[in-house]
């Protein structure tokens, strides 16, 4: 979507969700907290925002006049002028609460020195992927963890299969398999992972490595379902867990024990007990953990029959 904000279509649709990053030198990342704590604050907004001496990462959503006051006002920051933003729908609020964060970094690599403003990949447009992907002479890496990977990915992709993005630089190490071909081809939910992995990549000597550009949401959003490459749902980190073509709420639930997205068939299982258990984390928990699951997820209920949302729902 374009950085225009548009007005709700339906009643359904009634909360507009922004994502963004940008990567820039800010050194004055630590005063900025309070302020756009409490901007979003005043504006009905909830989210998550990330700051560091590297730029800004986040996905926050409220009214569009809201998100269109605090994108506004980040952009109105010499340092974020530049800053883009993908836009969706929820049809509820996505978010609990709203808390900007300090960080190391605002995409958590664990590698010194990747500064994706002096080397990165090859932006690559949607329109332009399916082409890239298809090249026999394409190498296609999905650098998200395994929860994300297990409910959508592009046809062909090699999935890393890692727990965090911190495991993803020995993955390559590891893989020499990976130089066999002339073109890496790389993607992620908004295009941010990706900075880091193809400034990762070039700097381990591969020479022609690419990205999708603004990352499988903005691929959803512009690739008709018909002509698309990509097979499943993709993960967001948000109360509406999963999104599909045309960046429409998809059907996955979370797993407030794991957090791993579940299908319809999964809530189906017998290991499935909400709050406390999925077929993805039954065997990894004790009962002990069930026992205090159910006892949170008791608050829960009992919050909701006053009216509240539990902290922990």
């Amino acid at each position: 979507m374009t950085d225009s904000l548009t007005e709700p279509t339906s009643a359904t649709s009634s909360f507009l969700v922004a994502a963004l990053y940008h990567f820039v030198s800010l050194p004055r990342f630590e005063s900025l907290r309070e302020p756009v704590q409490t901007l979003c604050e005043e504006n009905g907004v909830k989210g998550t925002l990330l700051l560091a001496h590297e730029g800004i990462n986040g996905t926050i959503a409220g009214p569009d006049a809201g998100i269109k006051t605090v994108l506004a006002f980040l952009r109105a920051q010499p340092e974020f002028a530049a800053l883009e933003h993908k836009e969706s729908r929820a049809s509820t609020m996505p978010f609990l609460r709203m808390k900007v964060k300090l960080k190391k970094e605002i995409v958590t690599m664990g590698v010194e020195n990747i500064d994706p403003n002096k080397v990165v990949g090859t932006y690559v447009a949607p329109k332009d992927w399916n082409a890239l992907i298809s090249d026999p002479d394409t190498i296609v890496i999905d650098t998200r963890n395994d929860y994300e990977t297990a409910i959508g990915i592009f046809r062909g992709a090699v999935d890393p299969n890692t727990k965090t993005f911190r495991e993803f630089p020995d993955w390559v190490r590891n893989n020499t398999g990976l130089h066999n071909k002339p073109k890496i081809a790389m993607y992620c939910t908004g295009g941010i992972r990706c900075e880091k992995a193809t400034a990762f990549m070039k700097e381990q000597g591969f020479e022609e490595v690419y990205h999708l550009k603004g990352g499988i949401l903005k691929y959803l959003e512009e690739i008709p379902q018909e002509e698309s490459l990509w097979d499943g749902a993709c993960f967001v980190f948000d109360e509406r867990v999963s999104v599909e073509h045309g960046l429409q709420e998809g059907e996955h639930k979370l797993c407030h024990a794991c957090r791993n997205p579940i299908t319809a068939e999964e809530i189906n299982s017998p290991l499935y007990e909400e709050g406390v258990s999925c077929s993805n984390c039954y065997g990894t928990r004790s009962e002990y953990d069930r026992m205090r699951y159910r006892q949170r997820q008791h608050q829960i209920a009992l919050a909701k029959k006053r009216g509240q949302k539990h902290i922990g729902s």
